[in-house]
């Protein structure tokens, strides 16, 4: 199968891959669309059964983020990173300096950030070699820093407005609610429910994380093959992508589903399937918008953490909007918004 053939390939503008033999570096960098503005979109460092599985996700994750930025009102596009994990071998502050050199030669056509497996220091490190990076450690009260809570605030926000819409509630106060993965999103998540009144149970590869959440929230813990399929109102998928299939759908007991993590659904064809449960999806490019608002507005220059606060607060009226056409259309939500972000983009174009 030729890259052109590849299933993931959308119309990429390009993909670039990179390999530096002294530090071992070996990434993948994919640009969707340059049509709204420069390429954004973080930097992920995950261990790939083999490099088709990288590019996959690469491509995957670019899309979706020039669908992303597009429905946040950001004048970026949409670009990915993935650097391709060795478990065996410790990364090194040099193997970021590499990667911000390939960054680098692309003259600004994309904006890395963190994504999982990268932190605010690697940030740094990459900052020493190119300008076009975000996600920096920020000046008191501007914008910037690590994006995982605005990513947390809006994924807290857009779950008030779905519980709105498909259980007529006002609170999430009593609601039960799964949430898959209980890193830095999924902690904070967790935080903003349990402070909302929800009862919460949790599930994640981290024993760690686990039981921390566990002592904080007074969470349920359960292993992470049954989160799915729990009795529950609402799960949140909060780690990785391509959790909601053929194989999981048809087992799913909550009645809304919207999450912090990227590509939730395996194939655009999962969410008429949910849409054929009765479940309500919130679309992850919308809902976890929060976290590229913050970097993107921190690469803007001269924006302060209450410009990512009002920007933040439009992702419920967002989704409203997705949620009402969707019913209005009869018509799957990932369906919906999808055609409202080619439409944006078509424009830009």
């Amino acid at each position: 199968m030729t890259f052109f053939e590849n299933p993931e390939y959308r119309g990429h503008e390009s993909v670039h891959q990179f390999c530096d033999a002294k530090t071992g570096l070996k990434a993948i960098i994919a640009i969707h669309s340059t049509a709204l503005g420069p390429a954004a979109g973080g930097c992920r460092m995950w261990h790939y059964d083999n490099e088709a599985n990288a590019l996959r996700d690469a491509l995957r994750l670019s899309r979706g983020m020039t669908y992303k930025n597009a429905m946040a009102g950001l004048p970026l596009g949409g670009g990915k990173a993935v650097i391709l994990a060795d478990p065996e071998v410790p990364p090194t502050d040099e193997l970021f300096r590499a990667f911000g050199r390939c960054v680098d030669s692309l003259d600004g056509r994309y904006i890395t950030a963190e994504d999982v497996g990268v932190s605010v220091d690697n940030m740094r490190l990459i900052k020493q070699v190119t300008d076009f990076v975000a996600g920096l450690p920020p000046a008191e009260g501007s914008a910037g820093g690590d994006p995982s809570p605005w990513t947390a605030d809006g994924v807290f926000l857009g779950l008030c407005a779905a519980v709105k819409h498909r259980l007529g509630r006002d609170s999430l106060a009593n609601l039960r609610i799964a949430v898959q993965g209980v890193g830095k999103v999924g902690y904070d998540l967790c935080r903003q429910l349990h402070a909302a009144g929800a009862s919460l149970i949790i599930s994640d590869v981290n024993e760690k994380k686990l039981e921390r959440a566990r002592a904080d929230f007074g969470a349920q813990v359960v292993a992470p093959g049954q989160i799915l399929f729990l009795d529950v109102d609402v799960l949140a998928p909060c780690a990785m992508g391509a959790i909601l299939d053929v194989r999981s759908i048809p087992d799913i007991k909550a009645s809304v589903i919207g999450g912090a993590a990227n590509n939730q659904l395996a194939t655009e064809e999962d969410g008429k399937h949910l849409f054929d449960r009765n479940i309500l999806y919130a679309p992850d490019y919308v809902i976890n918008g929060g976290g590229i608002t913050s970097v993107s507005l921190e690469y803007m220059g001269n924006k302060t953490e209450a410009d990512v606060h009002a920007q933040i607060a439009l992702i419920p009226g967002r989704l409203s909007e997705i949620f009402v056409t969707a019913d209005r259309l009869n018509k799957p939500t990932n369906v919906i918004a999808d055609a409202m972000a080619e439409a944006i983009v078509a424009a830009a174009a």
